[in-house]
């Protein structure tokens, strides 16, 4: 059996894991095996426990990026081949890398190209960023971090534009058309989580094609590893007990906090973004910049006990983070809720080392 591999890249934010969780329903709804692996800095992944939700077999390669430690993304895959037999394998890299194509994308054709088909590197672009971007702009960024924001969307095989429900028509036409003349190499394909307009679209293109890797991105390490390193990141997984909480306030009242506090220091949020279990349901929060990106999905029972996982990526140290994040949690908490940490990391990324670096595209 010959497996497709998809890699799905993308700035914080832009909406990947939704895409994957959609996607993944929609070919097990076909009778398709379906695996994915997940990747951060760090354990604790929102991303893992929301798409170990839908069925599939997922793997996690925490501790690093795909990129250095790609003995782990294949240890990653083997696992995900074996468990799942799958047809289709989803790959998610940490939304604040680049050089994908070189550091992934090429050694993967070099060392699995035998055994599996490597799909076109997408890259997925939220349009508020991406607009500013084109402008000239750094889209409430820092400079560095918007140096990779452009470099991974240089490297795209398919550059995806989501959260098109938020555009007009027209508005969408005109981003495309942009798009167009800024990368006239790359398939542009536009979607929306929301509605599902153009998934199938996209999926038809990844799933067709085995052009993978097709360019090359010219990177200073030295502004990635800057634009890498002002992010604050977080993980933490929390066991929560109330009598009879409703969950379904308490979390959106946590990420308005959060918001209102981090937009009151001016620290650019990457993302935010949390998963609450209680009993079988669970519900998603998602913050991407300012209070008005927050959104929730899903809800859960009023019980007396649930559990949180919280990532939050955010531009300012990660001791200072790690404060605001346990001060709004206390206070929204109050009386009523008992917080226990059950895990709790925060850290700023290292200086990106990748395993491979190819300075040619491979040939299959």
């Amino acid at each position: 059996m010959t497996t497709r591999l998809i890699t799905v890249g993308g700035f914080l934010g832009a909406g990947k894991t939704t895409l994957l969780w959609e996607t993944a329903k929609r070919l097990t709804a076909r009778g398709m095996r379906v695996g994915l692996i997940t990747n951060d800095q760090a354990p604790e992944l929102v991303d893992t426990a929301l798409l170990s939700r839908n069925g599939a077999r997922v793997a996690e390669v925490s501790g690093s990026c795909f990129c250095c430690n790609f003995d782990g993304l294949l240890a990653a895959v083997s696992e995900v081949r074996a468990g799942a037999d799958a047809d289709v394998i989803f790959a998610e890299p940490v939304g604040s890398c680049t050089d994908l194509s070189a550091t992934i994308i090429q050694p993967l054709k070099e060392h699995l190209g035998h055994e599996l088909v490597i799909a076109p590197l997408s890259v997925m672009v939220d349009p508020v960023r991406l607009s500013d971007t084109l402008d000239g702009g750094v889209a409430d960024m820092h400079p560095s971090a918007a140096y990779i924001y452009r470099k991974q969307i240089e490297e795209a095989d398919i550059i995806v534009i989501s959260k098109t429900d938020l555009l007009t028509a027209d508005e969408v036409e005109v981003l495309k058309t942009r798009l167009c003349k800024a990368y006239p190499k790359a398939a542009i394909f536009t979607v929306s989580m929301h509605t599902g307009e153009g998934l199938d679209a996209w999926l038809a293109g990844v799933t067709q094609s085995s052009e993978a890797g097709q360019h090359l991105a010219e990177v200073d390490y030295d502004i990635y590893a800057e634009g890498e390193a002002v992010l604050g990141w977080l993980n933490a997984t929390i066991a929560l007990r109330g009598d009879s909480t409703d969950w379904n306030a308490f979390a959106e009242d946590l990420l308005k906090a959060l918001s209102q506090r981090l937009d009151s220091i001016g620290a650019s949020v990457g993302h935010v973004k949390l998963i609450l279990e209680a009993g079988d349901g669970f519900l998603m929060g998602n913050l991407t910049g300012k209070r008005e990106t927050l959104s929730i999905r899903g809800s859960v029972a009023c019980l007396s006990k649930s559990q949180l996982t919280l990532n939050a990526r955010v531009q300012m140290q990660p001791e200072a983070l790690e404060a605001v994040v346990r001060d709004v949690i206390d206070s929204n908490c109050k009386d009523l809720i008992t917080a226990t940490p059950c895990a709790w990391r925060c850290l700023s990324p290292g200086r990106p080392n990748p395993t491979h670096r190819y300075d040619h595209v491979v040939k299959m």
